[in-house]
């Protein structure tokens, strides 16, 4: 890391189609329909066209399946990063017993690991969920970050066109209820701290950016979806937020998703997502748009590399404790 400008980090939350219908209440998830084969393999090459290495976030679940295993290897063969996304990808986790997290890490670890040849470094909650047990785990496990804030108010906005798309039934969306987050997540910072953990060990945080001041989404689903109502608004919103993050100082953490390169033909399932309306090809365009955007103000690195260029400098983050409840208990007390 030789380039004057500052670090970004690049992940892709590896969903997979049968992940994406499970959470969405879909029959048939259970068959674990996947659309590996042909991602993988483009994902791979537009990286490479960029010379970018980034870290995948894969579901455990998919690790142990064998029809994935030839497809998951080519990620570290092409010497990309690997994250741990748990094992069966349920964004009611954070509510789940200690115990019942610590399983899904663990094997979702080990699944990876076999596939893949790497240990993850960090982890990712489905759904942006998380909780102090979760990271008093983490950091017991000696992971070196977590990545699974999303500092925004507009999670539950979210989740009610989500549960509006769906047929979920009234307990379903209440065990889902956490889903993206609350409006209190907008108090979360934008930049990495420290978890101060109720075991009194510490674990980095590098929080999904959101744009600094605003806290508004700036992922590249939210960025195609912009682009379905005006190319020239994404175009005026992409710049001003890479132009608010060096101006706060904020490190970039850019999220990529599976859809964000996959057309409608290609996974009519989903076609409840609003990003699914727009074309495969208009996609990766927007895609190298953004990179050539980002890559103009920030030097582009895989999350362990940023995780460890953090914590070098640890003096400077700042201190968060993570209580020993759900995250939407602790806001209703009012606690940061």
């Amino acid at each position: 890391m030789n380039d004057s400008k500052p670090l970004a980090c690049l992940s892709i939350d590896l969903d997979n189609q049968w992940s994406y219908m499970k959470t969405h209440g879909d029959a048939g998830w259970e068959k674990f329909p996947s659309y590996f084969e042909s991602l993988i393999p483009r994902v791979l090459e537009r990286l490479d066209s960029f010379k970018l290495k980034i870290t995948f976030f894969i579901v455990g679940q998919d690790a142990a399946l064998e029809k994935n295993r030839k497809a998951l290897a080519e990620i570290t063969r092409n010497g990309h990063d690997v994250g741990n996304h748990s094992f069966l990808h349920e964004p009611w986790l954070s509510f789940s017993p200690a115990e019942k997290i610590r399983r899904e890490i663990l094997d979702a670890e080990r699944a990876i690991l076999g596939a893949t040849g790497q240990r993850p470094a960090g982890f990712r909650g489905p759904g942006f969920c998380w909780s102090a047990d979760m990271m008093n785990i983490l950091a017991e496990l000696d992971y070196i970050y977590d990545a699974s804030t999303l500092p925004t108010c507009l999670g539950p906005v979210g989740r009610l066109y989500y549960f509006s798309k769906s047929g979920l039934s009234a307990e379903a969306k209440k065990q889902r209820r956490n889903l993206f987050g609350s409006f209190r997540d907008g108090r979360r910072p934008v930049k990495p701290y420290l978890w101060l953990l109720p075991s009194k060990k510490r674990l980095l945080e590098i929080p999904v950016t959101t744009v600094p001041g605003l806290k508004l989404p700036f992922h590249l689903s939210y960025l195609v979806y912009l682009s379905l109502y005006s190319p020239p608004l994404m175009a005026q919103y992409l710049d001003m937020a890479v132009r608010l993050c060096r101006l706060f100082g904020t490190g970039l953490s850019f999220l990529l998703h599976p859809l964000d390169f996959l057309g409608r033909d290609e996974a009519p399932e989903l076609a409840f997502f609003p990003g699914m309306k727009a074309e495969k090809d208009d996609k990766l365009r927007l895609f190298d748009r953004v990179i050539r955007k980002i890559s103009g103000s920030f030097q582009i690195v895989d999350m362990r590399t940023y995780a460890k260029a953090s914590i070098n400098r640890s003096r400077t983050l700042s201190l968060h404790r993570a209580f020993p409840k759900p995250p939407a208990a602790e806001f209703e007390r009012g606690r940061p």
